[in-house]
């Protein structure tokens, strides 16, 4: 038995290593908004977070997550952090290059993550044209309606310090915050949308345990709710401490909002590794 438990740990471990960790799922999920305009129904966002490129996380996977994104057409995109792995600069322009590519009517979003340095980093992505936001906030127009972006750095996190960078927002505010845990103070200040990364959804999610390195946060991976707040935790594209996936595939996620129909199964009451495999599509 031990000789067959070893021999499954190896085989799922090399399969995470040559495989798993390079197969991007594009993810299509609606996400319900608490007060969304009609108008806004059906506005789409490209989401991709944590590429962590580095020596184990190719160019080339970034590449095809960008050509991920840009085939669903969003109307806009948003990126969670987390671009290269421990500060390395030495990554900053290659990671910026792959993402240069990037491109939707409304926008390219960005947020730091805590890996990324606080001036090569968000300078790279500024100079490919996107819009980074460092306890920042922008306003666009969308069909008619205001939108507010909201941007946070990763060790902002006391309700104040978030209330500081949304006051006199609209109420269609999205806040892009790397760290999942700033779920609580969002919800805590009624903010209708969270975008996070940070996580991996785990990166290595063993049967009958559930998420090794997930357990610290109040959502893993996917769809939650609290109150009037929804967020979505993405599983991200790298990787980080060790260059394997298990039952947990890199991604780039495509969000359609839509107005909140109260649903009792989409609280955080509930389980909170939710993932809806259904609305899961391999690349």
């Amino acid at each position: 038995m031990a000789v067959l438990g070893l021999g499954a740990a190896t085989g799922a471990t090399a399969h995470g290593y040559m495989y798993a960790r390079r197969h991007i799922e594009v993810t299509r999920s609606v996400m319900p908004v608490s007060g969304l305009p009609l108008s806004l129904a059906g506005l789409r966002i490209g989401f991709l977070s944590d590429l962590h490129r580095s020596t184990t996380v190719p160019h080339e996977l970034v590449e095809d997550a960008v050509r991920l994104v840009l085939a669903e057409r969003p109307d806009l995109i948003v990126l969670g952090g987390d671009y290269v792995t421990w500060g390395d600069r030495g990554y900053v322009e290659p990671a910026a290059e792959a993402l240069g590519k990037l491109t939707a009517p409304h926008g390219v979003f960005a947020v730091l993550g805590n890996h990324d340095d606080d001036r090569d980093m968000p300078a790279a992505l500024i100079a490919r044209g996107f819009t980074v936001l460092r306890d920042q906030r922008t306003q666009v127009t969308i069909r008619g309606e205001r939108v507010d972006f909201a941007g946070i750095r990763f060790w902002t996190r006391r309700v104040v310090e978030i209330a500081s960078v949304i006051k006199g927002a609209s109420p269609n505010v999205i806040l892009l915050a790397h760290n999942p845990r700033r779920f609580e103070e969002a919800a805590a200040l009624s903010v209708p949308v969270v975008l996070s990364g940070h996580t991996h959804g785990g990166q290595i999610v063993l049967p009958g345990i559930g998420p090794v390195a997930g357990r610290d946060f109040p959502v893993v991976a996917g769809h939650a709710r609290r109150e009037n707040t929804a967020i979505f935790v993405t599983r991200g594209v790298g990787t980080v401490w060790v260059p394997v996936r298990i039952n947990c595939p890199p991604e780039v996620a495509v969000l359609t909002l839509r107005p909140h129909v109260h649903d009792e199964a989409m609280t955080v009451d509930a389980p909170l590794e939710m993932i809806s495999h259904s609305q899961q599509f391999r690349a």
